[in-house]
């Protein structure tokens, strides 16, 4: 069975860091470039960033120099680590695989305060 299962979100002051962790199971994780997104209230869901399987990365702008994406194929597993928050990183976190999206989990809410 095809799941994804986000964890590691909370509420955090500006400036603030988080580390999320994603845990894949029912595919062949380690080929799959993999992707972390978000969807703020009333915006459609973005890009955030993206890991090749063999761990080459790109970043959206917006969090370019303060977010990290890592992944331990081994664990089927991709994290995210969040330094210098800011309110407008506010947003449900998903992973997924970058092309060919299967069905999203539940996602985990980041909510940084001023």
């Amino acid at each position: 069975q095809v799941q994804l299962v986000e964890s590691g979100g909370g509420l955090v002051q500006a400036g603030g860091s988080l580390r999320l962790s994603c845990a894949a199971s029912g595919i062949i994780f380690s080929i799959w470039t993999m992707g972390w997104y978000r969807q703020a209230p009333g915006k459609q869901r973005e890009l955030v960033a993206r890991i090749t399987g063999g761990g080459n990365t790109v970043y959206a702008d917006s969090v370019k120099g303060r977010f990290t994406i890592s992944r331990d194929n081994a664990k089927n597993t991709v994290y995210l680590q969040m330094n210098s928050l800011k309110p407008e990183d506010t947003a449900v976190y998903y992973c997924n695989r970058w092309s060919s999206i299967i069905p999203w989990g539940q996602g985990t809410q980041v909510t940084v305060s001023s």
